[in-house]
C-alpha cells in the first residue's frame, strides 16, 4: 500500500502505524499551513494527564503559507520547556533513559524551518524503533492523490482512531490515554512499538 501523509512533530501513534504498515510513504510538502494540527504539536502523558507541547512558529500576513515555507519562532525557549516536560512525563518510563541520548540532539540544534526539523524527527524515531521508513515527497498539490490518503491524521480532530491500550506511567491516576505521540509510546514499550503499530487497525 502507498500512502499518503504530512511529517509532524514527533507524530502521532496512528500516523506511525500507518507508516509502520505502507509499503511507500509519501509526505505531502506542498500544501498550505494549517494552524492547530500536529504539523507543530504533539500530545504527551504528563502527572496531569494528556499535555500539548506546541512549537512556536512565525506567522506572515499573507492569509496562505506553504508549509514548506513556515519558520520556526526560537526567540521563545520551547526547545528547553519541551525537553524538560518530557523528563518530567517518563524519566521513570522503562526506556526513556535508553532513547534519551537518541531524542536529545532536536532541542539543542536551531532549526530554521519547522519541515526540516520534522523529516529530521522522522529519522530519529524510526533509528530508535530500528526500522527504515524510507519516504518521498509531493511535486505539487494533489486534492485527490493517487496514495491511499492518510493526510487527515495530521489534524487531531479529524482522527478518530482508537488502538489497544498499554501500561503508561500515570495508568494509575488517569487510566489509558489513547493515541499520544510516538514517544509516549517508544518510552513504555521501547522496541516491541514496532509489532504494536503493525497490529493495529486505521480507519481510512
Amino acid at each position: 500500500m502507498s500512502i499518503i501523509l504530512h511529517p509532524t512533530y514527533f507524530p502521532s501513534i496512528s500516523q506511525f502505524s500507518a507508516m509502520a504498515q505502507a509499503d511507500e510513504v509519501v509526505f505531502e510538502v506542498d500544501d498550505n499551513f494549517q494552524k492547530q494540527t500536529n504539523r507543530n504539536r504533539m500530545y504527551i502523558y504528563s502527572a496531569n494527564g494528556k499535555q500539548l507541547l506546541n512549537i512556536p512558529v512565525k506567522h506572515s500576513k499573507d492569509v496562505h503559507q506553504k508549509y514548506r515555507d513556515i519558520k520556526i519562532e526560537n526567540d521563545f525557549n520551547w526547545q528547553k520547556q519541551h525537553f524538560k516536560s518530557l523528563e518530567a512525563a517518563y524519566r521513570t518510563s522503562p526506556y526513556f533513559e535508553f532513547f534519551e541520548d537518541d531524542i536529545r540532539p532536536i532541542y539543542e540544534k536551531k532549526h530554521e524551518f519547522l519541515m526540516e526539523l520534522n523529516l529530521e524527527v522522522h529519522e530519529i524515531v524510526t533509528d530508535c524503533l530500528g526500522i527504515k521508513i524510507p519516504y518521498t515527497t509531493t511535486e505539487e498539490y494533489f486534492k485527490e492523490p493517487i496514495q491511499t490518503d492518510f493526510r487527515y491524521l495530521a489534524n487531531g480532530k479529524k482522527d478518530e482512531n482508537v488502538f489497544e491500550s498499554y501500561i503508561q506511567v500515570f495508568n494509575e491516576k488517569h487510566g489509558f490515554i489513547n493515541n499520544l505521540s510516538i514517544l509516549d509510546l517508544l518510552f513504555n514499550e521501547g522496541r516491541h512499538a514496532v509489532d504494536y503499530l503493525k497490529r493495529q487497525t486505521l480507519t481510512k
